[in-house]
C-alpha cells in the first residue's frame, strides 16, 4: 500500500510555517524602520545615530546567530519538532515585546538609552526563533520527505519566506495607508503607534504555529538514531508505504552505524561547501534590499515606496515558484549559477544608475526599479530557496544537526555584518556598494560551478556514499 500524500503535505505545510514567520520577523523592520528611527531620535539622553539605526534594525540578526548556533543542540536534544514549538513562543514574545518594550520598567513613549536597549533585547529573542527555525525547518521538511520530492518541498519554505515578507510588506502597506492623507503619512502618529503596530502583527501567526507544531510528528530520521524503531516506521509508512517504508528503515540504520558522529568524518570540504553556500546566500547582498526597499526606493524618486515593495514582493513570490517547480527538473547547481549571474546584472545596473548621477542623474528611476527586480527576481528561483535545499540535505546523517547549525550560524553572522553595514555603505558610495554585490555575486557562480556537487534525485543516506569519497 502506497502512502499518503495528503498527510505528508499536511505536516510540511505546519512546518513551512515557521519559514513564513522567517520571513515576516525579518522583513517587519523594513515598514517600520523610519518610525522607529524618528522615535528613538527624540530620547534625549543620548544621540540616535545613523550607526546606533543600522544596529537596531539588524538586532534581530544578533538572536539569529545565536538560535541557528544552538539549533544543533535543540535539533539533537529535544528533537526537531519541540524546537520548533520553542521557536514559536519566542517568536510571540518577541512580538508583543517589540510592540510595548516599556513594559514593566519603563513609561511608554518616553525614547531613552535603555528603552533602546530593551527594545533590541526583544528583537534578538525573537531572532533566536528565526535562527532555530531557519536550520530546523528544511531539516524537518528533508528528513520527512521522499527523495524525490525533497527539493521541491524545501523549496516551499523558501517560498513561505518570501510569502511572510510579502504578507508583512502588504500589513505594513494597510497600516500606512490608513494613516494617509494625500500620500503624506501621519509622522506623529507614525513614531509614536506605527511601528508598534507592525511589531504586533506578528503575534498572530506566531500563536497559531506554536499551536499546530504540537499537532505533527517528529521526524522518522530523529525517531530512528534515538531508537525509536516503531514510531519511525509508522510515520515512514504514512508517507512512503510500508514496504518502502521498511527499506528507507534499514538505509538510516546503515548510514548511522557507517561512521562515526565526529563533525569532520567525512573531511573539511563538506563543511566548506555547506559554510559558503550560506555565505554567499547573504553576501550577494538581498538582504540588504529587503530590509531597506522603501528607503532605497524613496532616494531613486519613487512617490509611494511601500506600493513598489509590495510590487517587488509579488515578484519574488512568482519566481520563487519557478524555483519549486524546476528545481527537480533542471538541478541545483544550473539554478544556482544563472540566479548569481542574474542577480549580477541587476546590481550592476543599480551601480550604473548611481554612477551617473542617481535620481538626478540621466537615468531614469525606473531603469534602477528594474534592476532591483532583475536582482531580487534572480535570487528568488536561485539562491533564496536552493541554498537552504542544500544546507537540509547536503550532510550526511550524522553530522547533519551540526553541520547545519554552523553553516546557518555562518548565514546569519553575514546576513549581520551585511545588514548592519548597509546604511553606512550606502552613505560612502551607493555606486560602490552595488559594484561590490555584483562582484560578489560572480564569484558565487564560479564557487558553485568548482565545487558545489549536484544532489538531485539523491536520498540523504546517497550523502554519506557521496562525501566519503572525497
Amino acid at each position: 500500500m502506497g502512502g499518503s500524500k495528503t498527510y505528508l503535505f499536511s505536516i510540511v505545510l505546519v512546518a513551512v510555517i515557521g519559514g513564513l514567520l522567517f520571513g515576516y520577523d525579518t522583513a517587519v523592520i523594513s515598514g517600520a524602520e523610519k518610525g522607529l528611527q524618528a522615535f528613538f531620535a527624540a530620547a534625549t539622553d543620548f544621540t540616535y545615530t545613523d550607526g546606533w539605526h543600522g544596529i537596531t534594525c539588524s538586532s534581530a540578526l544578533i538572536g539569529c546567530i545565536i538560535g541557528s548556533v544552538l539549533s544543533g543542540l535543540f535539533a539533537t536534544r529535544l528533537g526537531r519538532k519541540k524546537s520548533l514549538f520553542v521557536a514559536g513562543v519566542l517568536f510571540f514574545l518577541s512580538a508583543l515585546g517589540s510592540w510595548y518594550p516599556e513594559f514593566l520598567f519603563f513609561n511608554y513613549g518616553e525614547p531613552s538609552f535603555s528603552l533602546l536597549i530593551a527594545f533590541n533585547c526583544y528583537r534578538i529573542l525573537g531572532g533566536i526563533g528565526v535562527g532555530l527555525a531557519s536550520a530546523i525547518c528544511p531539516m524537518y521538511i528533508a528528513e520527512v520527505a521522499p527523495a524525490n520530492m525533497r527539493g521541491t518541498l524545501v523549496s516551499w519554505n523558501q517560498f513561505a519566506i518570501i510569502f511572510g515578507q510579502l504578507v508583512v510588506y502588504f500589513v505594513n502597506f494597510v497600516i500606512m495607508k490608513n494613516h494617509t492623507v494625500l500620500d503624506v503619512v501621519d509622522a506623529d502618529w507614525y513614531m509614536a503607534t506605527g511601528w508598534r503596530t507592525m511589531f504586533v502583527s506578528e503575534g498572530f501567526p506566531a500563536g497559531l504555529f506554536a499551536l499546530l507544531i504540537l499537532a505533527v510528528p517528529e521526524t522518522p530520521r530523529y525517531l530512528a538514531l534515538n531508537g525509536n524503531d516503531d514510531k519511525a516506521l509508522h510515520v515512514l509508512s504514512r508517507i512512503n508505504g510500508e514496504e518502502k517504508a521498511k527499506s528507507i528503515l534499514a538505509e538510516i540504520h546503515e548510514s548511522a552505524l557507517e561512521k562515526t558522529e565526529k563533525l569532520f568524518t567525512y573531511g573539511f570540504l563538506v563543511i566548506f561547501v555547506g559554510i559558503m553556500v550560506s555565505v554567499f546566500q547573504q553576501t550577494v547582498g538581498i538582504n540588504a534590499v529587503l530590509y531597506y526597499g522603501p528607503r532605497i526606493f524613496e532616494e531613486m524618486g519613487m512617490d509611494n515606496p511601500m506600493t513598489v515593495q509590495v510590487i517587488m514582493g509579488i515578484v519574488n513570490i512568482s519566481f520563487t515558484l519557478l524555483a519549486v517547480f524546476t528545481v527537480e527538473k533542471l538541478g541545483r547547481k544550473p539554478l544556482l549559477i544563472v540566479g548569481s549571474l542574474g542577480m549580477a546584472v541587476g546590481a550592476f545596473g543599480v551601480m550604473i544608475y548611481f554612477m551617473l548621477g542617481g535620481f538626478e542623474g540621466s537615468l531614469p528611476g525606473m531603469f534602477a526599479a528594474t534592476s532591483i527586480m532583475v536582482y531580487t527576481a534572480s535570487f528568488m528561483f536561485s539562491w533564496g530557496p536552493i541554498a537552504w535545499v542544500l544546507i537540509a540535505e547536503i550532510f550526511p546523517n550524522t553530522i547533519r544537526g551540526a553541520a547545519v547549525a554552523i553553516a546557518v550560524a555562518f548565514q546569519w553572522i553575514s546576513n549581520f555584518i551585511v545588514s548592519s553595514t548597509f546604511v553606512s555603505m550606502l552613505n560612502w558610495s551607493p555606486s560602490g556598494t552595488y559594484s561590490i554585490f555584483g562582484i560578489v555575486c560572480v564569484v558565487a557562480a564560479i564557487f558553485v560551478w568548482r565545487l558545489v556537487p549536484e544532489t538531485k534525485g539523491k536520498t540523504l543516506e546517497d550523502m554519506t556514499k557521496l562525501w566519503g569519497r572525497k
